[in-house]
């Protein structure tokens, strides 16, 4: 057995996992674990300005298709400064890694006031993650990471932490690697699967219910076969935007809230096929029957009683269920001309609000169709969910049910790490882009050149314009005292353009992401506008 030290042994396993990046903040307690990355020539450590933002470039790198993402944080602070982003990945089902620190291996659980205790930190992480790990002696670390691994590439996608005593990353020992695992995301049983297909052959006008689990196990392909075979049209979550072209006739885009017009036409659906999502946001108010294609056994029937369960990776469960149906079944007769019909309520003027849409469609003319949009926390992002088109799967990243201000700017550098050769851009509105504004800093060290737009009416404008709605026009904390973006962004080395129209906005944002040779920053100086939702 070769001799290695437990940091050296933590960093030679991931590789071989396949990990490539670490985003993280070297601190005193993983020395030995930050130290083994310069042995490894084709990993690369980016050193971020706050530990929340390693968790959300984590989750960024994850969701764009670049692997498995990792953070790296000292204990106490900086595990539970990363745990806003580890549960907006947790809400996203997004597998990243979160490898933390520990206090000395002989102090744990004494509650001695040393530097970074949490009296436990594991009890503070384990509702946002899938699994946590403690590993007290450099032996075992091999088989925890493989752990991790298997945990993070199984089942349903969550996060996993690891955490490691600054005495076992420095321990020297006879430590023996693992192989990486060779994992497969089965398909659910054949009998549940020829259930499924009776009910949905018998429908009468069957409807697609599509969530994240369609895109993290990529089955757009798959989907959009049953869809067409069903004629059945397909709604998407926040989380599920571009399991369906937006442009495919079948495609009705997400709920923009709940209030949306279009709940009452699910009554005239008489089979859910609901694939890869809780179905919480459906609220059904008729009798239907639900059939749930989902990986995780614990979410059939969470939010439905009346529910068919198949238990079952999405995209392997629904190829089996294509084979089931065009055996079942003819392809039904098609449906596009009543659904263009329904297409052109749903995305006509009538629902259209100034200048949002303006701006939208400025960002979306300007965004390649394989281009990344992070959609923040803010109205233009509220704006997005039904009127901005998704064409390919993982381009649009939301924070899920986290719902979280500050994830969009570091969401994008994470993303934009995993595919450097294409757009990403991020949308915020001011108040949530302070949240991380730091992290232009770490874009510039690190030549990520993603785009940001700041959406800016100086104040956290939501809460701003219900304050006065819903108080009698009584206002507070939500106004808000800016820096001036454009000096701010120069602060950093960062390219600062300022677009006061939309069209200077599309026209910024294009030659924004044509010269890609610096981060930039586009302020949209912006007004109060009524009520995206």
């Amino acid at each position: 057995m070769p001799e290695m030290t437990g940091g050296q042994a933590l960093i030679r396993s991931m590789h071989r996992e396949g990990a490539r990046v670490i985003f993280g903040l070297p601190g005193v307690q993983m020395y030995h674990a930050v130290d083994p990355v310069l042995d490894q020539p084709d990993m690369r450590f980016v050193t971020t300005r706050h530990e929340q933002a390693t968790a959300y470039m984590a989750d960024g790198f994850t969701r764009a298709g670049g692997g498995t993402g990792t953070a790296m944080v000292v204990p106490g602070p900086g595990l539970l400064n990363a745990s806003a982003a580890i549960g907006t990945a947790y809400a996203a089902s997004s597998p990243i890694l979160v490898i933390s620190g520990q206090v000395d291996r002989d102090l744990i659980g004494f509650d001695r006031g040393i530097l970074h205790e949490v009296n436990d930190q594991q009890d503070t992480i384990r509702p946002i993650t899938k699994a946590a790990y403690r590993v007290l002696n450099a032996v075992d670390v091999p088989a925890t990471v493989h752990e991790a691994f298997r945990q993070l590439r199984t089942g349903r996608p969550r996060p996993v932490e690891v955490e490691i005593p600054p005495e076992t990353l420095a321990e020297v020992a006879d430590v023996d690697l693992l192989e990486p695992g060779d994992y497969r995301r089965d398909a659910a049983p054949d009998d549940e699967i020829e259930r499924a297909a009776r009910v949905l052959a018998q429908a009468k006008n069957p409807i697609i219910w599509a969530g994240g689990g369609v895109l993290s196990s990529g089955a757009s392909d798959a989907l959009v076969r049953v869809a067409e075979h069903l004629q059945a049209p397909v709604m998407t979550t926040q989380e599920g935007k571009g399991a369906i072209p937006d442009s495919h006739y079948l495609s009705m885009g997400s709920l923009k809230s709940r209030s949306d017009d279009f709940r009452n036409h699910l009554k005239h659906h008489d089979v859910f096929l609901a694939v890869g999502t809780r179905f919480a946001t459906a609220m059904l108010t008729h009798d239907a029957q639900v059939v749930q294609i989902d990986v995780d056994p614990d979410e059939i029937g969470r939010n439905f009683p009346d529910t068919l369960g198949v238990v079952g990776d999405a995209r392997a469960s629904l190829e089996k269920l294509a084979l089931a149906l065009e055996d079942a079944m003819p392809p039904a007769e098609s449906k596009r001309a009543v659904l263009d019909k329904l297409r052109a309520a749903r995305f006509g003027p009538a629902l259209r609000i100034e200048p949002l849409d303006s701006y939208m469609r400025a960002v979306r003319a300007a965004i390649p169709d394989d281009g990344i949009l992070v959609a923040g926390v803010t109205q233009l992002g509220y704006y997005s969910r039904l009127f901005y088109a998704v064409e390919q799967p993982n381009t649009y990243l939301t924070s899920s049910y986290f719902g979280n201000l500050g994830y969009a700017w570091p969401t994008a550098l994470g993303a934009k790490v995993a595919q450097p050769d294409r757009a990403v851009v991020s949308i915020s509105g001011d108040g949530g882009f302070l949240f991380n504004s730091q992290e232009l800093a770490t874009a510039v060290q690190h030549g990520i050149n993603a785009v940001g737009i700041v959406f800016n009416d100086n104040a956290y404008g939501n809460v701003m314009r219900d304050q006065a709605e819903r108080f009698d026009g009584r206002i507070i904390g939500s106004k808000l005292h800016n820096p001036d973006f454009m000096k701010l962004a120069d602060a950093y080395g960062a390219r600062g353009v300022r677009a006061e129209t939309p069209a200077a906005l599309e026209t910024a944002l294009r030659d924004s992401i044509a010269s890609d040779d610096a981060p930039t920053l586009i302020e949209v100086p912006f007004g109060p506008v009524a009520s995206p939702l």
